[in-house]
């Protein structure tokens, strides 16, 4: 399975994509950060992470999409640019045809540290050390994204293993 893990955030996008099987160590395909320049207007930031959203799911045709999940901060104005952020990165996975799947923070941190209360270096660190790279990925977006890519084949590939399992069933067996 290849997925393509969102960090969500309208300056730094971070992108990753990672192939495995839930169990398994993941292989990096890519990761990557989109800027947008906090000078220009809304719409063209916007719009310039569609853009490479997009292109970024046909270059690299994952399985499926795993987006950060937007959650409660104290800084509105932050999380109103993650929270428009995180819909285009849904936006194009679903435009592209493709399962999108959301995780909380403490979700990522979980499936990849073992504690849903990972600090960010810890995090940084056991995506290096699961992905076997020789040094961290810069900067943290992009192993924070890398993360939910890791989760989504070990947790999400699972999940979605199950939901087709139970689809089969509910129309009376395997086809």
């Amino acid at each position: 399975m290849r997925v393509l893990g969102v960090d969500p955030g309208l300056t730094r996008c971070g992108v990753g994509v990672v192939e495995g099987v839930p169990g398994r160590p993941c292989t990096l395909v890519a990761y990557y950060v989109v800027y947008t320049d906090p000078a220009d207007e809304l719409p063209l930031r916007l719009l310039h992470l569609d853009r490479s959203l997009t292109d970024l799911v046909a270059e690299h045709r994952p399985d499926a999409v795993a987006v950060e999940r937007v959650f409660s901060q104290h800084n509105v104005r932050t999380v109103m640019g993650t929270a428009q952020a995180s819909g285009i990165a849904v936006l194009a996975g679903a435009r592209a045809g493709l399962p999108v799947q959301t995780y909380t923070p403490s979700e990522v941190k979980a499936a990849v540290t073992g504690s849903g209360q990972a600090d960010k270096a810890q995090m940084t660190a056991m995506v290096t050390r699961l992905l076997r790279l020789p040094e961290p990925p810069r900067p943290a977006d992009a192993a924070d994204a890398l993360a939910l890519a890791i989760c989504h084949v070990w947790r999400g590939g699972t999940r979605s293993k199950l939901a087709a399992a139970a689809e089969r069933a509910r129309r009376g067996g395997a086809r």
